[in-house]
């Protein structure tokens, strides 16, 4: 039986016949393994958030938005606005304008 492992010693790892340091490998997917489960985690107490904020009465999809909206530079929250503003024209939407049926 050969043995496909070699030891890197500038990097103190254990490298096996493919050129992977298979420690270092392993330390970085057990990281990413626990941070996805402390996404999960948090995902969970969001949408516990998001069910308490509604049972007050809050309207979870436009507090959503209030958040996208704040997590965005306010120059481009103005570019957005002022496009939402002129498709609602284009297509009649705007309260008071010619051919609105309100």
């Amino acid at each position: 039986m050969v043995n496909t492992e070699e030891h890197d010693p500038m990097a103190g790892e254990t490298v096996d016949g493919e050129g992977i340091a298979a420690e270092q490998l392993d330390r970085f997917i057990d990281r990413i393994e626990r941070l996805e489960e402390e996404k999960t985690a948090v995902g969970t107490n969001i949408r516990e958030v998001y069910a308490e904020a509604k049972s007050q009465g809050f309207a979870p999809k436009i507090m959503r938005k209030i958040i996208r909206l704040r997590n965005m530079d306010p120059h481009e929250v103005d570019e957005e606005e002022a496009m939402i503003h002129l498709y609602k024209q284009a297509l009649g939407m705007l309260h008071g304008q010619v051919g609105d049926v309100a």
